[in-house]
């Protein structure tokens, strides 16, 4: 060190390092217009709005769908879901998707369960994911509508949870607590034929597997599957693997598939003649496999430059998705001008099939205006986004061809008249020149073969088969319809609730055949997988648990018909709310439970904590009581806990636990902890922390009942350690940690508090519950089970999902009892707690699965969700950020490589969904989880610091946001750089290891710590170990 250098004052090299750091403006910023335009060029992210600016795309079927989401969207956008009452978005849904618990599941990480209630529901949950009209279903109904930030991204969020279960490769099994296959009646074995395997037909036979029928086969006329799904959805919306994975499902359930057997078709079949063959029963679900076509286009073909629909998509899908089909076809060849007629969703799929089949522009021509247009928003937004032309108001009049080819279109103005009648004037034309033209005028049956083949049903006006739309039951009582040829689908989730709307009253007419009645009341089998058969069980003082998750000692609590309806919902024990003599009854002030500003700006569910200023229950000890009676009496596995309290009496204890042994409780629970209010009467926190009043209260209980009992502690301590084993030593069989944590939530700019009782405007110190504790009480769960091995612990504070649940039994916890996330929630959350648990368990027994994080498989390289694959690294070269010229190099290095494949198909392959993973270990039990953790947990002392990490940063998953630059500046170490030009961060060698960049990165993954490699880490000690300070020289 010099004699002129400052310790306090950066080096030249940070200095440097610094430049781009956030500084005070001391004044006015002036920047000329003319600069501000030309660096706007080069930060821009949004599209650019010329044309010659965009980089082609031909052969590119990547997906381009905005509603994707990656795992981080995902978790945000399911946070920000208010999970609403009678929610309208289930509504909303054709198949009546349980919106509100699917997106719990997933702000819970438990991406199993989100699938489980999707699947329940939808058996092509993952393709309507990504295809549905979502704008018009389920978000139209969103209540966020009403809110400034808008709608969420249901489509986006059922998409991700059933992708990360398609990677989980599980099978699909039948209900287990239906009866076993063998032991059904003779009618499950009716022979069932579907004809068609698109959307209703995959439907319905799913549905009728899971209620227990063994004979069923779907005939599919080509030789793929999926129907419209895969031959008429591109690749960059659908790909076929996504079809395949879930008729993978469907065939787990026994369902065949004979391919290359269609209705009327060459070498098909006939209704008749599958009942001829002893079929009992069938679903139509051809579709409509004919295009309609203007008569101005008769004799035309793709030899002359004219396709439809029907032959262009399908031609397009053969050649893009790979595992369609076998042969290596070839994208329709098309270029120039063209021309897409109609304004439905196949119409703007053509229109943009067209650009990667090397259009060069294409204009979607249509008859009415824009506010009449039939396709979803998404869609369209997707072909303007794509630099696709329209033209509105249009209506083809004739074909200009020359050399047998297509040469232009002409056009006639259509107006809508003051009656609503749509008429073209003639003497208004317009003329555009093609070089194809795409018809998408909708779709038909016409083909007399097939109508022919549907004999003996009666079609109606419209040449379809008559359809009771309730039943889906056709004019022959054995014949059932669904799918765009029964008329009323137009989407496919509808098709698919066809399917399942059809699958019920088949089943009905199948049993009536066999003279079994069948009750009225509707109910289809959910979806099940090997997972929901994970047992989790667990016993706790001589007391069996069926599950782990109980609610708390609190509001959830308050009435014993709130416990009822909880136990309904599948919680597995309850702790009443804590009552006392009737001589110690409490009357409560009034605003008492706020939510608490650790949750910063956020309002509606999703708090980090709340405050209560709540005492005991206001209810008897009488009620409660005969409550206990009749809980027990009603739900005779589940366990009722009694939650007491009294003051420091041995008589009051005695006579208080006895009454609740004899009224039936299962455990005691000793509330010697409630942090505010019960301590100025002498009880709760006044004996809580003191050892040897625990000692002989919880000696006073052991000599007055039989039952088990657990001691509350309070985490308003010194050392809870202390307190718990003065309870183990008076005879406690467990202890329940921990109670709320005293605190003061907030004070408003008058200085008053809120809560605020009073005209006083007065408050006290409450109890802070919620996520916020958690730490506290992982803290506390681990310190008591590794001092007090083989204690009981019933853990609380901040469990909010099964992820959570199992970090508390790692920690020592046997079971979790729950408060804080009710009150964001409701009492539905038990399910997703208990297949999130039975799901994290599972995992652990499937090696190939080994590298996941619980329910969070390795984060996959991508930027805005879409992932960024190996190849496309290579043919970039470099990392690019996603922004101004580095973006535009990077689309057109990427359009550039994809023109030059000759066949997609050999880019990628068909993924194998099957077979699937299995166990490849027993299961683990929830005993045999508790205190895994524990291990890991010691003395600082016991760390090493030789072992040493430092950070890494993905470039191709960066958003260049520089945030790690920030705090590593400002509270960190000056170890990360930051490029001026590509805002690229760079993490240098005098990087300590400290964490803090991963910790405020928006990004999963995109900054790892890693081995330290370069050498052992040496601290940067400032001034050297025995060396004085400056000042001091002379001193």
């Amino acid at each position: 060190m010099s004699s002129c250098s400052q310790v306090s004052k950066d080096p030249p090299d940070i200095e440097s390092l610094l430049a781009l750091n956030p500084r005070v403006r001391r004044h006015a910023s002036l920047v000329a217009t003319q600069q501000t335009k030309k660096a706007r060029t080069h930060w821009k992210r949004n599209p650019d709005k010329s044309c010659s600016a965009c980089a082609s795309k031909v052969k590119d079927f990547d997906d381009i769908k905005h509603t994707t989401l990656s795992e981080r969207a995902a978790l945000r956008e399911a946070w920000r879901c208010l999970k609403c009452a009678d929610a309208p978005c289930q509504k909303s849904c054709p198949t009546q998707l349980d919106v509100k618990a699917f997106i719990t599941s997933i702000s819970n990480k438990n991406y199993y369960g989100s699938a489980k209630a999707i699947f329940s529901d939808n058996p092509l949950g993952l393709t309507c994911g990504m295809v549905c009209p979502t704008s018009d279903l389920c978000v139209g109904g969103c209540n966020l509508y009403a809110s400034e930030e808008g709608p969420i991204n249901i489509g986006g969020l059922q998409q991700f949870a059933t992708e990360v279960f398609k990677i989980m490769k599980v099978p699909q099994i039948r209900d287990p607590t239906l009866p076993p296959l063998d032991e059904l009646p003779e009618s499950y074995k009716a022979k069932v034929a579907l004809i068609g395997c698109g959307p209703a037909s995959i439907s319905c036979a799913t549905y009728l597997a899971r209620l227990g029928y063994q004979d069923l086969t779907i005939f599919e006329k080509y030789d793929y599957i999926g129907g419209l799904s895969s031959s008429e959805i591109p690749q960059y919306r659908l790909p076929y693997d996504v079809v395949s994975f879930e008729v993978e499902l469907m065939k787990d359930l026994g369902v065949k598939i004979e391919l290359g057997k269609g209705l009327g078709a060459p070498n098909g079949f006939t209704l008749k003649q599958l009942f001829s063959e002893g079929y009992e029963s069938i679903f139509v679900g051809i579709g409509l496999p004919d295009p309609k076509l203007d008569p101005v286009f008769k004799g035309l073909g793709p030899e002359n430059g004219f396709y439809n629909s029907k032959n262009f998509l399908p031609d397009v899908a053969m050649a893009s998705k790979p595992g369609m089909c076998t042969c290596k076809s070839s994208l329709p060849s098309v270029h120039g001008n063209v021309i897409v007629l109609g304004a439905g969703d196949t119409a703007f799929d053509c229109a943009t099939s067209a650009l990667r089949c090397g259009a060069r522009r294409v204009f979607v021509v249509f008859r009415k205006g824009f506010t009449n247009i039939r396709a979803v928003p998404e869609e369209m937004e997707l072909a303007k986004e794509e630099m696709c032309e329209f033209i509105p108001f249009t209506s083809p009049k004739k074909v200009i061809t020359h050399g047998n080819r297509i040469r232009a279109m002409e056009f006639c103005r259509t107006e809508q008249t003051e009656t609503g009648e749509w008429v073209i004037d003639e003497e208004q034309t317009i003329r555009l020149k093609a070089d194809f033209i795409i018809s998408a005028f909708g779709s038909d049956l016409s083909d007399t073969e097939v109508i022919k083949a549907l004999e003996p049903l009666k079609l109606n006006k419209w040449g379809y088969p008559e359809v009771d739309l309730e039943t889906m039951a056709t004019s022959e009582p054995n014949v059932f319809c669904g799918g765009d040829l029964a008329g009323v689908a137009n989407t496919t989730v509808e098709s698919v609730n066809d399917g399942k709307q059809a699958a019920w009253y088949m089943h009905m007419h199948l049993q009536s055949l066999h003279g079994i009645y069948v009750p009225p009341e509707r109910n289809l089998p959910n979806f099940f997988t090997p997972i929901d058969l994970v047992d989790l069980s667990v016993e706790v003082a001589g007391l069996k648990f069926e599950n782990p998750f109980g609610l708390a000692s609190a509001t959830p609590t308050t009435s014993s018909p709130m416990i009822r309806r909880a136990f309904e919902q599948g919680w597995g024990f309850a702790v009443t709310k804590t009552y006392s003599l009737d001589k110690d009854i409490i009357t409560n002030v009034s605003p008492r439970i706020v939510r608490g500003t650790t949750s910063g700006p956020n309002f509606g569910p999703g708090q980090s904590s709340f405050l209560n200023i709540e005492l005991i229950s206001e209810k008897t000890a009488a009620y409660w009581l005969q409550s206990i009676y009749e809980l027990k009496r009603d739900f005779p596995n589940k366990v009722v806990i009694a939650s007491v309290m009294c003051g420091y009496s041995k008589e009051d204890w005695t006579e208080l636990c006895q009454a609740s042994e004899k009224a039936g409780a299962d455990a005691l629970e000793l509330n010697l902890s409630c942090p505010h209010g019960m301590g100025e009467r002498g009880m709760g926190l006044a004996c809580g922390q003191d050892p040897e009043l625990v000692r002989n209260i919880c000696r006073w209980v052991r000599e007055a009942v039989k039952i088990p009992f657990f001691a509350k502690m309070t985490p308003n301590v010194t050392e809870i350690v202390d307190i718990a084993r003065a309870s183990m030593e008076g005879g406690a069989d467990g202890v329940t940690a921990i109670n709320t944590v005293s605190g003061l939530m907030g004070l408003r700019s008058d200085s008053s508090p809120w809560p605020a009782v009073g005209k006083e405007q007065r408050t006290t110190y409450g109890g802070v519950s919620g996520n916020a504790i958690r730490p506290i009480a992982l803290r506390d769960v681990s310190s008591i089970a590794r001092e007090l091995p083989g204690f009981p612990i019933l853990a609380a504070g901040g469990v909010d999902s099964a992820e959570v649940a199992l970090q508390f039994l790692h920690s020592g916890a046997s079971v979790v009892q729950v408060c804080s996330a009710i009150h964001n929630q409701d009492f539905t959350l038990a399910e997703d707690y208990v297949t999130g648990l039975k799901t994290l368990l599972y995992l652990k027994a499937v090696d190939e699965l080994s590298s996941w994080d619980g329910q969070c498989p390795p984060t996959a390289k991508h930027q805005k969700g879409k992932v960024v694959t190996p190849k496309l690294k290579e043919v970039i070269g470099k990392s690019l950020p996603e922004f101004g010229p580095y973006w535009k190099e990077k689309t057109q290095k990427i359009a550039t490589y994809k023109q030059s494949i000759e066949s997609i198909l050999d880019e990628t392959t068909a993924e194998e969904h099957r077979p699937a993973f299995k166990p490849s270990r027993p299961i683990p039990s929830v005993k045999s989880v508790i205190g895994n953790a524990l291990k890991h947990i010691g003395a600082y002392g016991d760390l090493d610091n030789t072992d040493q990490v430092v950070a890494v940063i993905d470039e191709d998953m960066c958003i260049n946001c520089g945030k790690c630059y920030m705090i590593c500046n400002d509270s960190g170490y000056q170890a990360i750089t930051f490029d001026p030009k590509t805002h690229l961060p760079h993490v240098t060698a005098d990087c300590t290891g400290c964490t803090l960049c991963v910790s405020v990165c928006p990004i999963i993954d995109c900054i790892r710590m890693v081995p330290k490699t370069d050498g052992p880490y040496m601290p940067r000690r400032g001034i050297p170990l025995g060396v004085p300070p400056t000042f001091m020289n002379g001193v």
